[in-house]
């Protein structure tokens, strides 16, 4: 259907249609001088010492694992409330992803006495999620891994140019992952990227990035060799110059994008206050700054979500969840074995989050729409007249 405010909108214009038609005049797609600039620019975005462009943020999450030396046997601590990637990703490595309940309907970012309290002799490593763009809690997270000598994972996926403690978001633990989805706050349709400071950790992904290839295409036709080695397992998770294209130009974009967010969910946060049955969560003290890349609220027991969903969708407001927990579907109740009622706040949350729309281009007209919307429907679904 035709949204009359959808939930995202990617912020686009001329200046990716002219990167994008340099590169196709190039004649060179896959992986090459585009992608090294991107990467280049990344790095000095983030102040990182490495970046790799890959092909999406899921190939980013498997190959920090991977080089982490994650394998059959070992566990990963992680929440349940994100994308099932997060949890996949320690999959493709044959060990078993044990997952820790949330902070609360005001802190959807994992506790970390939760996670202390699932550390056993087979954790190798801690992965974080920055949820919605809003940093999670790292020092007592890095501390337990100190104390337990374990790897620590930032999935950054919604946290591109967010910080904590004055540190940029997937920079702080051993390799942080990004996706550039469609849908993201830096969006090149597909795509990611995997950072570290760590040199040893650098070349891994570099090889593994390319099927374990000792010289890429690039390399060859530069005249930087004639052959090539095999010297690992590794992936084709590379990126595209197209993509990579994209994401030069979307990063210079993406401070004034994320402030015109920032500006968009406080007026959320606004309208919504004292709004029956809406809460808003990270209401409260933020030890960094997000980069909103979407606008939870928490509705109450007695607010039917299914009905106010329903009521918005009639006023052409989209909506969405995020997220069904993981340890909930089916493949991992398989899996894992029935641990429904395992992770309470995580359950809760995922059954009363409601995500509201939020995109640079939002006008405060429409963000005014949304609220009056929720606040005209939400008493009817309450009485269940709505």
């Amino acid at each position: 259907m035709a949204w009359k405010i959808p939930l995202s909108d990617i912020a686009m214009g001329g200046d990716e249609v002219d990167a994008v038609r340099d590169v196709l005049q190039s004649r060179w797609l896959s992986m090459g001088p585009v992608t090294e600039e991107f990467e280049a620019a990344f790095a000095r975005y983030l102040g990182v010492k490495h970046a790799f462009a890959v092909s999406n943020g899921t190939a980013a999450l498997h190959i920090a694992h991977a080089v982490l030396g994650i394998s059959s046997g070992d566990e990963v601590i992680t929440p349940s409330l994100t994308f099932v990637a997060t949890a996949n990703s320690v999959l493709y490595c044959g060990a078993r992803p044990v997952f820790a309940d949330i902070a609360g309907p005001d802190d959807l970012n994992v506790a970390w006495e939760d996670i202390a309290a699932k550390v056993s002799p087979r954790t190798r490593a801690i992965t974080v999620v920055h949820y919605g763009g809003y940093p999670c809690d790292m020092q007592p997270i890095l501390d337990l891994a100190r104390d337990h000598d374990l790897r620590v994972v930032e999935d950054a996926a919604h946290a591109v140019g967010a910080t904590y403690k004055e540190k940029m978001c997937g920079t702080i633990g051993d390799v942080g992952c990004f996706s550039f989805f469609a849908n993201k706050n830096l969006a090149t349709g597909e795509g990611g990227m995997v950072v570290t400071n760590d040199d040893d950790l650098a070349e891994r992904i570099r090889v593994m990035r390319s099927h374990g290839m000792t010289t890429l295409t690039w390399d060859r036709h530069r005249g930087h060799g004639y052959s090539y080695d095999v010297t690992a397992l590794g992936y084709n998770y590379r990126i595209n110059e197209v993509a990579s294209a994209l994401g030069i130009v979307q990063l210079r974009r993406l401070a004034e994008n994320n402030a015109r967010r920032k500006r968009i969910a406080a007026r959320y946060r606004k309208m919504l206050e004292g709004v029956e049955g809406i809460a808003c969560p990270f209401s409260g003290k933020v030890d960094g700054e997000s980069s909103h890349h979407i606008f939870p609220v928490v509705l109450s027991g007695d607010l039917p979500r299914a009905g106010l969903q329903a009521s918005l969708k009639e006023l052409g407001v989209q909506t969405s969840i995020h997220y069904p927990p993981i340890h909930l579907f089916t493949y991992y109740q398989r899996l894992l074995g029935d641990t429904s009622g395992s992770l309470p706040q995580t359950e809760f949350v995922g059954e009363h989050e409601m995500t509201l729309p939020l995109y640079p281009g939002m006008t405060d007209e429409e963000v005014e729409y949304v609220c009056a919307a929720i606040a005209g429907a939400a008493p009817g679904v309450l009485r269940g007249t709505g």
